[in-house]
Parts: C-alpha cells; sequence; structure tokens
C-alpha cells in the first residue's frame, strides 16, 4: 500500500496579495507580488526553485492554455513550469502538484502559484454555468446558476433534519457573521466590515435561503508556496510547517445520476476528508483539528461541510454553530482570515490562500494579535469546485511539527 506523502515535504515560504477590486494591478503585476513575498519569507532566490506550478481557470486576461505566462513573468531559468486548472480547486491542485514533486524526489524545492483577475474579465455570480457540467443543452439544464444549486442544498438539508426555516436561516447568518468579524481583523482581506445576524437575516434574498451575505463575492488575487524535502527545511527557517495530508476526490457523476444522493452534504468532500485523515494519521477529527480554512462559496456550503469533515455529526452541525464551536474563540476556529465570504475568491487563488492563513497561524504570526489563534498545532483546508452534485474536492492537513 502506497505510504502516502505525510511529512516528507514542508512549507518554507509564503506570499499573498491583498484581495479585492484590483483595477489598479494586472494578473502579473499580482503574480509577483505574490511570488515576491513567498521567496523573501522563504529565504531563496528563484534560481532556487527547481518546478513550478501555475494555478488559474479564467485565461481571458492573460494566462492562455499553458504554463508559459508563469514562467515569462517570473523569467524562470528554464526549469518545469505546469498549468493546472480543476474548478474552484485549482489552488489546490496547483499546491498537489507541487508537493508530489518534491515527496517524489522530482526536486528538493518546489513552488505553486495561484492566480486570478476575476474583475477584468466582468465575471460574475449569476451567468448560465451549464459549461461547468458538460452540455450547452438549455432544454434539459436551463438556467443553472451557482446560488440555485446552493440554495437547493440548503432547502434539503433543512427538510431532511427538520429544521425550522427560520432557525435554519439564523444558522446561516451566524455563519456569514461570523466571517465578517474575522475578516475585519484581517488587512489583505476584500470585504472588510462587521455585519450583525440580523443584517444578514434581512439582506435581500438571492435563491432562497440564501441572501446577500450568504454568497461569496468575486475577487483578484494571488497566492504562492514554496515547498521543499521535510528533512530540509531547516535549512531555510526555524518554523516550517508540514503538509501531513494532500488528498482530492472528484465525483464519478452518480450523484447527479442516480435518486439516492439527497442533496444534504458533498460526495466527494466526505472521501477527501476520509483519505486525507488516513493519510495525516488522524483518528478523531474533533479533537486533534486545532481551525479550518473550508470553501465557503455560500454559507450552506460552511454548514454542511462541518459534517463532511466528521467535526459534526450528520444533522448536528446546527447545535456546534448555535454554541459558537466554529468561531475564534471556539474549540475549532473556522474562517479566522474572513474565509471565501469575505477575505475574497479568485478563483485559481483560493486553496493556496487557505494554506497562506493556516501557515501564519501555524507560526503564531497572524496579523491581529486577536485574530490569532492560541497553539494551534494541525490546521486543514477544504477547497471544492463544480457543484453539490457534482464536484471535486481537495483536503490538505498541515501541521506545525514533524512525525
Amino acid at each position: 500500500m502506497a505510504s502516502g506523502i505525510r511529512d516528507k515535504v514542508a512549507v518554507i515560504g509564503m506570499g499573498c496579495t491583498k484581495f479585492g477590486e484590483l483595477w489598479d494591478k494586472s494578473y502579473q503585476d499580482l503574480m509577483v507580488e505574490a511570488v515576491q513575498e513567498a521567496l523573501m519569507d522563504a529565504g531563496i532566490e528563484k534560481k532556487d526553485i527547481q518546478q513550478a506550478y501555475l494555478g488559474t481557470v479564467f485565461d481571458e486576461v492573460f494566462a492562455g492554455k499553458s504554463s508559459l505566462p508563469l514562467s515569462e513573468t517570473l523569467k524562470l531559468p528554464f526549469i518545469p513550469a505546469t498549468r493546472v486548472e480543476n474548478y474552484c480547486a485549482t489552488g489546490s491542485e496547483a499546491l498537489r502538484w507541487a508537493v508530489y514533486a518534491v515527496a517524489s524526489g522530482a526536486c528538493d524545492i518546489a513552488m505553486a502559484v495561484g492566480v486570478e483577475k476575476l474583475k477584468d474579465i466582468g465575471f460574475g455570480g449569476l451567468p448560465d454555468f451549464s459549461f461547468l457540467l458538460g452540455t450547452k443543452n438549455r432544454v434539459l439544464q436551463p438556467n443553472i446558476t451557482a446560488p440555485g444549486m446552493f440554495a437547493q442544498l440548503a432547502a434539503s438539508y433543512f427538510t431532511k433534519y427538520g429544521i425550522d426555516p427560520e432557525r435554519g436561516k439564523k444558522a446561516l447568518a451566524l455563519i456569514s457573521a461570523k466571517s465578517h468579524h474575522n475578516a475585519l481583523l484581517n488587512p489583505r482581506a476584500h470585504l472588510r466590515k462587521e455585519i450583525s445576524v440580523d443584517q444578514a437575516c434581512g439582506a435581500p434574498m438571492v435563491a432562497w435561503p440564501l441572501g446577500l451575505y450568504d454568497c461569496c463575492g468575486v475577487s483578484d488575487g494571488a497566492a504562492c508556496a514554496i515547498l521543499c524535502r521535510a528533512d530540509r527545511a531547516r535549512e531555510f527557517r526555524p518554523d516550517p510547517v508540514y503538509i501531513k495530508a494532500c488528498q482530492v476526490a472528484s465525483t464519478s457523476g452518480e450523484e447527479k445520476g442516480y435518486t439516492k444522493y439527497d442533496s444534504t452534504y458533498i460526495e466527494p468532500a466526505y472521501r477527501a476528508a476520509i483519505a486525507a485523515y488516513r493519510e495525516a494519521g488522524i483518528t478523531d477529527p474533533r479533537k486533534e483539528i486545532s481551525m479550518l480554512e473550508v470553501h465557503d462559496c455560500f454559507s450552506i456550503t460552511e454548514l454542511v461541510t462541518y459534517e463532511d469533515l466528521l467535526i459534526s455529526g450528520r444533522g448536528k452541525a446546527i447545535y456546534d454553530i448555535e454554541d459558537g464551536f466554529f468561531n475564534l474563540d471556539g474549540k475549532i476556529p473556522c474562517q479566522p482570515s474572513g474565509g471565501l465570504k469575505c477575505f475574497g475568491h479568485p478563483i485559481g487563488a483560493s486553496g493556496l490562500r487557505m494554506g497562506y492563513e493556516i501557515y501564519k497561524q501555524l507560526q503564531g504570526k497572524a496579523e491581529f494579535p486577536e485574530r490569532q489563534i492560541k497553539d494551534p498545532r494541525i490546521g486543514l483546508t477544504h477547497n471544492v469546485g463544480g457543484f453539490p452534485a457534482y464536484a471535486v474536492c481537495s483536503v490538505t492537513i498541515y501541521g506545525r511539527d514533524p512525525g
């Protein structure tokens, strides 16, 4: 049986731009900014990088279909450079390829970069998404939108577990209010404004029960990670962060093809979590995980993810939300950065940006003391691409200590 990549790879440097409506910065500007911070953080030079991976989804601005923009923009020294894409899990996919390159022994130092300029191309939250489901048939799948698909997830969840819609809506509002509070303490976040639970509940409706504050925004941004062999990590810094697991699960298509799927969870997220815990040697995630950065494209996604990650029991996440279990001062803080909801979601960068937050928290270097989690040891990132019934999911686990 394969041994996996646990503790074979360490993160020795990371960089992240501010996320937001960055009209004054180009795709190249953002890439360079994130990479320069990561190189400085790692204490190495560009010539030390032996392989590089670029994660980006939309190529209208600059990216093209190849990795050449990465090589050209960064003036890389004729090394292997690869462009990857995996829906909204693209940033995590770039990281996974870099992790595997180092773990396999193909190189000692690798770099993963994620970048997106969504504002420039006019990308919004309500276009026709049939292209993501592999069809252009407007009769069989008309008017598909992301809010609509995830709203169905919420409605099905409330129905299956007998949750009163008002109580369910308030639980979603608690999630959103938490993210806004955390982002207020994060100078790199896109949406830095506190909101109340009442504001979230009373916001304009997008697709019932999801209102305006239940949906993440559209952002520009970039993030970068530099990885090396774990046995060399302390040559570069005294506080490297170790990769404990890096798992991806992709749908077989059965969820949207058969009636046994009840649209109250995301199957690939559950499968990726099981594989990641096995690889990391985690037997009780509710007790062993210190913090989470999950793919909260919508507040309901965060709610069901608590259960998909085996932190909350099925149908029980609402109790943990109401008890403050996932608040910044709770047992397992979730979205200490503000999450996709408020930090922002430039698709190709999000997975790496989540890793940036976990990396800084494990080192005790969150920007504001009020946002620093006390003595964290294990952090988890969860990245979803697609829709509840047709998804790919990445789960990466980071640790402060090797072994």
